[in-house]
């Protein structure tokens, strides 16, 4: 998972951002930020609000409210000037099927002012880059859907976007052809530093690639930041999984700690359930009583487990993908 750039300004930002129709609230005082270099996963169910997020940060909608910058630029005042440097793809990516995929993106370079020469030299690398310069003059129409996802990946990188914005980037794709995608993604947000929006239903896939997570639903994003920082936020439990070089019982001694809701033996191991990080404290515990500390790490929350119960907090119907 790529973490955003140290001290980078926010290349997606938004504070208090809203969008009504009529009396139906479709985002509801959205605070975002998306670094360089990060990748960002919007999660939640079909009409929780994340498209029409997207469709505000790309400025094809304008919001009821708040305030949103990207790459610097206001979109409803500078929607050509962001739309310049944003690549986005839809989750059903459309192209000229009666073309091959190598014309299809010469066809996007001349729509964005690129010169030939430039151009040429550009689509040759990204065909390269996303897996398809041996298929590159095939027609779009005998791509799979993979292959169409993957040409829509380049089609937004035509321009050298400073932000990537994936609206359901693996939909519909099977097991291989979503890795190929998301490896494809960590690559982009690690070696060049594009700030990635990524919004899916698919939970095993976002805690995959994503450094940060939002939890949407209902208009609001009701929760955001990494898996651990997630599950602590509303009664989390951190686990933490401690091994001694001793044969030894921790349960009595560890139980005692402060926060602690109780210890277990995990095969050789031992797992420790508390409400709080009591790391610093059980490493002291152990070595008090004269044993061997091996190892002391902290386990994630499955982030399908932390779904669930915010969602079960909300109310929310949910037909998010349950791992």
């Amino acid at each position: 998972m790529t973490a955003p750039a140290t001290g980078s300004a926010p290349a997606i930002w938004t504070h208090g951002l809203t969008k009504r129709y009529g009396d139906k609230v479709a985002v509801d005082n959205l605070h975002l930020e998306v670094h360089p270099g990060e990748i960002f996963g919007l999660l939640g169910p079909n009409g929780a609000g994340k498209t029409t997020t997207i469709l505000m940060l790309l400025g094809l909608s304008e919001p009821s409210g708040g305030r949103l910058k990207v790459v610097g630029l206001d979109p409803t005042r500078s929607a050509l000037d962001v739309k310049s440097r944003v690549g986005y793809v839809p989750d059903n990516v459309g192209f000229y099927g009666g073309l091959s995929g190598r014309r299809n993106l010469a066809y996007t370079a001349r729509l964005n002012g690129l010169d030939r020469s430039t151009a040429s030299a550009q689509i040759d690398r990204l065909l390269d880059e996303v897996g398809l310069a041996d298929r590159a003059d095939d027609p779009v129409r005998h791509y799979s859907h993979g292959m169409r996802q993957r040409l829509g990946i380049a089609d937004a990188l035509v321009k050298d976007p400073d932000v990537l914005i994936l609206d359901e980037p693996t939909i519909g794709l099977d097991p291989h052809g979503a890795d190929q995608v998301l490896g494809l993604v960590q690559r982009l947000a690690a070696e060049r530093g594009v700030a990635v929006l990524l919004t899916s239903h698919l939970l095993t896939q976002v805690q995959q690639v994503c450094a940060r997570v939002g939890i949407f639903t209902n208009g609001r994003m009701v929760a955001s930041g990494t898996v651990g920082e997630l599950a602590a936020q509303r009664g989390g439990q951190y686990l933490v999984e401690v091994g001694v070089a001793e044969k030894a019982d921790l349960a009595p001694m560890v139980g005692e700690i402060p926060g602690v809701a109780d210890v277990t033996a995990d095969g050789d191991a031992w797992l420790v359930r508390a409400r709080t990080d009591v790391r610093a404290a059980v490493a002291e515990r152990i070595g008090g009583a004269g044993l061997t500390l091996v190892h002391l790490h902290q386990r994630s929350e499955d982030l399908g487990q932390i779904y669930r119960r915010y969602f079960a907090e909300e109310g929310s119907d949910d037909d998010t993908e349950r791992p």
